[in-house]
């Protein structure tokens, strides 16, 4: 357990990496900075963090560790300044997503700096959307440089660890190529299908027709732009070559529109590839069995639900309202094992619900 840890940033990260610490006991006390006091107060609500501070200044040499979680672009400026304040013992690390010019920057300012990334986040920003559960499954990974020791690296494997993720050790340079592709790229693709249905001249119609697919593909365009530009502006090197190959395949791919056969194995190699994408349940929750209820759209169906389960002795554990357009209305429920899901689907299909 730590002593004392400082959390530089209030948003999404910073929250969730707060609560994180707080609810799994790894620090006494868990110190917050933002220049925001309004995200400051709301991380002191939700409990991502026993005292907050609106200024750097002494403080900063008591902390065992100090973690900077800042937006990309911030986390120079912000870990120059908090330099002047650091003690030589401090271990630290940052939670940004490009890793090579934030490690360059930052190892010469903080003696004991080593780079992370923890491959978590959601469309939804702020810290008042943080949660501990946002870490838990997730890659977290750490790029040391030859200049980090081995000790500071197995203490920070140890806190991923306790915090519920899993780490992975990649070098800077590495780390910005690959998530160039599986991150970065992927924003940019979602602004630019955002862009093609909003220049077009029957933008209301698209609007209206664009469904599940389309709103899967540019969920990421939701988050904030800021942020998101920093991110892709401080990765542009590595995106720019990422994007040269997307270039490519594209071409490849329209050239094939001539020849079916040919993008027929193209179409059967992306979902041999998108199959064996693991699946990764983010939540400090044991893993459930799910069950999908049709539902139809009248008042009062999951009171229903939820009445026939009760008389008949199942228990839910997590319940989530499906919001998926070529279903119809669906609600997913979740059960502690296998057993009660299977008696839970007797009951709904016994009271006329069409489960999956």
């Amino acid at each position: 357990m730590y002593k004392r840890v400082g959390i530089f940033g209030m948003g999404l990260l910073g929250g969730s990496v707060g609560l994180g610490l707080r609810e799994r006991f790894l620090a006494r006390e868990v110190v917050a900075y933002d220049p925001d006091p309004t995200a400051l107060e709301a991380a002191r609500a939700l409990g991502a963090a026993d005292r907050i501070e609106t200024r750097l200044g002494p403080w900063i040499a008591d902390l065992d560790l100090g973690v900077l979680a800042a937006p990309v672009g911030a986390l120079e400026t912000l870990g120059r300044a908090v330099a002047g304040h650091a003690a030589p013992n401090t271990l630290w690390t940052d939670v940004g997503s490009v890793k090579g010019p934030v490690v360059e920057a930052l190892e010469p300012l903080l003696p004991r700096f080593v780079g992370s990334h923890p491959m978590a986040g959601s469309e939804r920003a702020g810290v008042e959307n943080a949660h501990a559960g946002l870490l838990q499954n997730a890659a977290w990974i750490l790029t040391p440089s030859p200049r980090s020791t081995a000790a500071d690296l197995r203490e920070l494997e140890h806190l991923v660890e306790a915090l519920g993720a899993y780490p992975l050790l990649v070098a800077p340079e590495l780390h910005d190529r690959l998530v160039a592709r599986v991150s970065h790229l992927p924003y940019l693709l979602a602004v630019a299908l955002n862009r093609i249905v909003d220049a077009d001249p029957n933008r209301e119609t698209l609007m209206f027709l664009a469904a599940g697919g389309f709103r899967d593909l540019t969920r990421v365009a939701s988050g904030s732009p800021r942020m998101s530009r920093d991110m892709v502006v401080a990765n542009r090197a590595a995106l720019r070559e990422a994007a040269a190959d997307l270039k490519a395949v594209l071409d490849e791919l329209v050239s094939a529109l001539d020849h079916p056969e040919r993008l027929f194995e193209y179409a059967q190699g992306a979902k041999r590839v998108r199959d064996s994408l693991p699946v990764v349940r983010r939540t400090l929750l044991p893993v459930q069995h799910d069950l999908v209820i049709a539902v139809p759209d009248r008042p009062g169906e999951l009171a229903r639900i939820t009445s026939a389960l009760g008389a008949a002795g199942v228990n839910i554990k997590d319940i989530e309202v499906l919001n998926v357009r070529d279903e119809g209305g669906a609600i997913r429920l979740g059960f502690v094992s296998g057993e009660e899901k299977r008696a839970g689907r007797e009951v709904l299909e016994a009271a006329g619900y069409r489960t999956r």
